[in-house]
Order: structure tokens, then sequence, then C-alpha cells
């Protein structure tokens, strides 16, 4: 055993922050804690040592925001608005504009039936929100998911996908479990012409009985429906969302890659998210449902036949150099994945005659990263003629074809536009580990870039509101069920 970093935690049952140890031992990467008063705790943090050791090449430290919107008083993580201490700006914008749904799926953290609470912004707070958002400094967000809940419950739904492409996002998208989709050509087609980008479709395996497991209830045939209406509907943006539970659908990552590739027309991404790990668990039942992204990674090798490696993986901040030689080039602030390395990893295929190819075929992308950052310090220091020069010299590590084609075009104009037509070339496989208070780690909380918009002007961190703060806002914000049930009645009652 060897100790890795300290580093800071919190106490899973008082949210106290606790100092943290990150170690190794048998090529696994654990984190240990004690709390004075509910004792000790540890967890993996990643089950792969050397792969670990491989993510943390990566690492990139962005430089948060020039406009923070709270003070640091109490300390990370309770003083979230965004404080000062934070060191990433939003890269990926989310909006709950319901806690409301219309399943009750056993591994969800947001519901009002579990809460006891009805919590639904009004469009005016809505609109707060997004303009909070593109208020953001140095860089306006410019992604945004709409979430719950179930976003589609709401019926003015339409009307926040337009204000929020009017007030600047170029990428609009919907996080749904897909039953208003299957139900609706029309609902599907309204989305569209409404200016949503892309669907992030809950789809956790291939069979029934994964979904009586994660949600209670077979729902396949109903995935399969709503792929079929958004394609229908003209939609050919479709990201399938896998909540990955170890004994559930593990077995199933090779299944939902050949899956995607059947359907390659209109889905862009397969995003895996080992489950978050909530509530009083022993540590002993803990290790029996952990699971990492190094076993996501290793697990899609073993059951793609090697056609997809774990050494076609990469760490998400992998591709910040790409994003600060385009900024400094165009003069421009872009966004930067400076995430911490280990929070997700994604890799891409190209599908050619039903084939896998990864994009790692293509060239040598570490060489490639590594000369991209060589331009954005020439660029950064006013030598742009240098920079360029570089900037054909980065394509040397890069093979003729598709990839040279479009990666030219992105580098070279920085729009959304050469990007998304990169993106509709390939299939993303990606996976983003979010925390719970067991794995929980600050240094990973300070780098997020997936931030959650609340009332008031506050901007959150992904996993410290879904592990600290979500409860207290919403409950705050919401309405008890019954009082909401009540007012209903009388409003339907008024419109009659």
């Amino acid at each position: 055993m060897q100790d890795i970093k300290k580093t800071k935690s919190i106490c899973p049952e008082c949210f106290k922050a606790l100092d943290a140890t990150l170690f190794e031992e048998d090529n696994k990467v654990y984190i240990k804690k004690e709390c004075s008063e509910h004792g000790k705790f540890q967890d993996v943090y990643w089950s792969d040592y050397e792969q670990y050791l491989r993510a943390e090449q990566f690492r990139y430290d962005g430089d948060g925001l020039r406009n923070p919107r709270t003070e640091t008083k109490q300390d990370c993580p309770f003083d979230c608005g965004i404080c000062p201490q934070h060191k990433s700006h939003t890269v990926l914008a989310i909006i709950d504009v319901t806690n409301r749904c219309n399943l009750r799926c056993p591994v969800c953290f947001a519901n009002a039936a579990a809460a006891g609470y009805v919590y639904e912004p009004s469009k005016q707070e809505i609109r707060e929100m997004l303009e909070n958002l593109r208020n953001n400094d140095p860089v306006p967000t410019t992604a945004l998911q709409f979430s719950g809940g179930e976003p589609t419950i709401r019926e003015d739904l339409f009307d926040f996908i337009r204000m929020a492409k009017e007030l600047g996002f170029r990428h609009v998208e919907v996080n749904t479990n897909g039953l208003r989709l299957a139900q609706s050509v029309d609902y599907c087609r309204g989305l569209k012409e409404a200016g949503m980008s892309t669907v992030y479709l809950q789809f956790d395996g291939v069979t029934p009985e994964v979904y009586k497991f994660t949600r209670g209830c077979d729902l396949f045939e109903t995935k399969l429906k709503a792929i079929e209406n958004l394609r229908e509907a003209g939609i050919n943006s479709v990201v399938l969302v896998v909540t990955l539970i170890k004994g559930v659908n593990d077995h199933q990552i090779g299944d939902i890659v050949q899956f995607a590739i059947q359907n390659f027309d209109v889905i862009r991404c397969i995003n895996v998210q080992p489950v978050s790990l909530c509530g009083r668990i022993p540590e002993e039942e803990r290790a029996k449902m952990r699971i990492t992204i190094p076993d996501f990674t290793r697990l899609c090798e073993e059951q793609t036949d090697g056609k997809i490696k774990v050494s076609d993986f990469y760490p998400v901040p992998a591709v910040v150099p790409v994003s600060k030689a385009v900024s400094a080039l165009k003069d421009k602030r872009y966004p930067e994945f400076t995430v911490h390395p280990h929070c997700g990893t994604a890799t891409y295929i190209f599908i050619e005659d039903g084939k896998i190819i990864p994009i790692t075929r293509y060239g040598n992308i570490e060489n490639f990263l590594k000369t991209m950052n060589n331009v954005y310090e020439e660029a950064a220091k006013g030598h742009n003629r240098r920079a360029k020069i570089r900037l054909l010299g980065a394509l040397r590590h890069v093979k003729f074809g598709l990839l040279r084609k479009y990666l030219l075009s992105i580098v070279r104009s920085g729009s959304y536009e050469a990007l998304g037509e990169l993106h509709r070339k390939m299939l993303m496989i990606s996976a983003m580990h979010f925390m719970d208070p067991y794995n929980f780690d600050l240094e990973r909380i300070q780098r997020c870039c997936i931030h959650y918009a609340v009332p008031e002007g506050k901007i959150i961190p992904f996993c410290t509101m879904n592990s600290i703060h979500r409860s207290k806002i919403e409950e705050r914000l919401g309405v008890p069920i019954k009082e909401w049930q009540k007012k209903r009645k009388i409003e339907i009652s008024a419109i009659a």
C-alpha cells in the first residue's frame, strides 16, 4: 500500500468536510477518511492504478470565472454559487425545469414523489437563470441541458428551448426518459422546430430485465419507439445515456455499442454514467456495487472483441490544448474542458462498412495534442505566423481522410458548425463518473464544468448539487405536494 496524495472529502452521514487520502493497493486507487462522529470510511476511487497515472498526465487547471457569484465563507464545498475557489468555467449548464416525473425509478436522485414537494421554476425564473449563465465571464455558456424530473412534463418546454436559443445558447438538449417522445411524432417535431439540438435519452440496456431493475418496469420497446419517432421527425442527434450498474447491465456495453452502430443515422453518442451510491450502505455492499471508469473501458474492450481498446480512451481534459490553441489564434475565448482528469473519459469511432475504426487509428493523438499546445504557446506570445506554421505541422500527426479534412476546418474556424459536421461522421463513446458522498473529492469539485443554474442567481457544480445542495434548495423553493395539487385543481377549475 502507498499513499498517492492528500485531498479533502466529506462525511457521507453528516456532510462535514474531512481530510482524505488517496492510496494505491493491489493496483487500485482508494479514498479513505475519518469523521470524529461517524467513524472511518473507505471506497474505490479508480479501479486501475496504471490508468489513474495515465489520466493524470492530461491534467489542466482552468482559470475559473472572473465573476464568481458567491464569496468564500464556509469553504468548499459549501460556498457553491460559483465561488472564487472554482477553477473551471461552465461548459455544460443544466436547468431542472421540474422535479415531477412520469416514472419512479429506483436509481433516481431527483423526483417529487420521493422528496415530498414540487419544485418547478416559473418561466421568468428560467429566463433569469439563462441570462445568468450567459453573463459568465470570460466564456458565456453556450451549451445547455433542460432536465428534471422529466422535463417533457412541462407543457411550456418548447418556450424554454426557444428562449434559450434567442439568448445565445448554440446547443440545447433535453434530458428525457423518452415516454412522451414514444407517444407522438408531432411532439418530436415540436422539439426540433423549437430549436432543440440533441435528445439526451435515458437508455440502460437492450433487454427488458435491465429496465425492470433500473426503472421499475420494462421500457425497452418504449425506447425503440422514441428513437423511431425522432428519426421520423428528422432529429439526427441522440445521446444514449446509460446508468451503469455492476451485475445489472455491465454485460451489455458491447450490445449497446452495436445498437448505436445499427442506428448511427440518429445516434451520435453513448454516455455511460456509473451509478452513484446514496444512503447508508456498508463498505462490503458498496464494494459489490461500485463500478468505475477503468472498469467501463476494460469491459468495452472485452465486449467489442478488442475493436475498441482501453488505450483508445482519453480523459476529458486531453482536448484542452485544442481549445486553447483556437482561442489564441482567433483572439476569442472558447469553452475549455478543464475538468479533473479522473472525472470522465471518451473516444470517437468511425463506422465504415459496418466496421468500428477508433479515431486513434487516424493518427498519433498524443503528438497532435502536444503540437497543439505549442501552437497555443506561440499564439499566446503574439507569434501568430509561427503558431500557424506549427498548426500545419500538427497535421503531420493526422492521417489523410475524414479526420484531416474536418479537423482542419474546426481548428481554422473554431465554429460550432464545423465541430457539428465532424460529430455527424463519428460516434462518441464516453463515461462520466459523478461522485457520491463516499468517493467525494473536493479536487474534482473545484474543476467541474457541468453546472446547475438555480433560482436566486447561483450556479452549482453537478456533484455538490446532487450530494449536498439539491434537497435544501428545492425544498426551500418548492411547494408541498398536497398544496401543489390543491392549487392545480383550483387553476383547472377556474380555466374550465
